[in-house]
């Protein structure tokens, strides 16, 4: 396929998997063997482009994101140093796993029945949770607090098991920890802004010498496609969960799981 066609499906693919929960890695393992781009190139351009979908959340909740900014003399809230406080601490636990345990999961967990796996997994933690009966306790985002925020970010290590989903893991450990659904929802989206910069970043300074000029452009439209298709998204997901539950999204990754194991046969 032309290069070009390439970093827009690879850019759909990622603006419109990273915040539903059926695993955005997982998807751009599966569609990067398909279309087949180079490996070294593949690994570099799969964090590059999301900091589209980082932008995508910053224009889907500026308000939100304007409060963490500015400084604030009320206590409590998601607001000002207390909110990045709090996206700090939801963080920390994924940073310091994906470090330690990184080149292990790229070796063992980047392929398709690894991913397979994953997304199997993921679907049976959601059909489960969704059939119990939890009690919410946090309405809104003000609501949290340091529990709620350091469970989270312990979910949030599933997700580097390619095929679990980050979006998947956050939602189902906010409500787990007693978040509504709404509340859940926006929180994973904010969630994911400090940890895929972070890995974003470590990525650049560690492959960045694999990116040359002649990938430039292709880079760049994977980078665009994945900041209109994540708003796309974003926008989606919290109109759907605010009707339904989880279970189309488990039902996907289910047949999506049966159709990679049998075409890696």
């Amino acid at each position: 396929m032309n290069g070009r066609w390439s970093a827009v499906w690879m850019g759909l693919v990622e603006g419109l998997t990273e915040y539903i929960p059926v695993s955005s890695t997982g998807h751009l393992i599966l569609a990067g063997a398909v279309l087949r781009i180079p490996e070294e190139i593949q690994k570099s351009f799969d964090v590059f482009i999301q900091a589209g979908a980082i932008l995508a959340v910053v224009c889907a909740f500026p308000h939100r994101f304007a409060g963490l900014v500015r400084s604030s003399s009320v206590v409590g809230g998601f607001h000002g140093a207390r909110g990045w406080g709090l996206l700090a601490l939801t963080t920390t636990p994924a940073a310091v796993a994906g470090l330690l345990a990184h080149r292990w999961i790229e070796r063992h967990a980047f392929q398709p029945t690894a991913v397979a796996v994953g997304l199997a997994l993921g679907a049976a933690a959601m059909l489960w949770l969704e059939h119990r009966r939890v009690t919410s306790r946090v309405q809104n985002l003000d609501g949290m607090g340091w529990r709620e925020a350091l469970g989270i970010g312990l979910f949030q290590c599933l997700a580097l098991w390619p095929g679990v989903s980050r979006s998947a893991a956050t939602i189902l450990g906010g409500i787990a920890l007693g978040l509504d659904r709404k509340t859940a929802t926006e929180y994973s989206f904010f969630a994911a802004v400090p940890v895929l910069t972070l890995a974003a970043v470590y990525a650049m300074v560690r492959d960045g010498a694999a990116v040359t000029a002649a990938w430039a452009s292709f880079f760049a439209t994977g980078l665009a496609v994945a900041f209109v298709s994540g708003l796309a998204s974003i926008r989606f997901l919290m109109r759907f969960l605010s009707r339904h539950r989880m279970d189309a999204f488990a039902a996907y990754r289910l047949a999506l799981a049966a159709a990679v194991l049998w075409f890696s046969r």
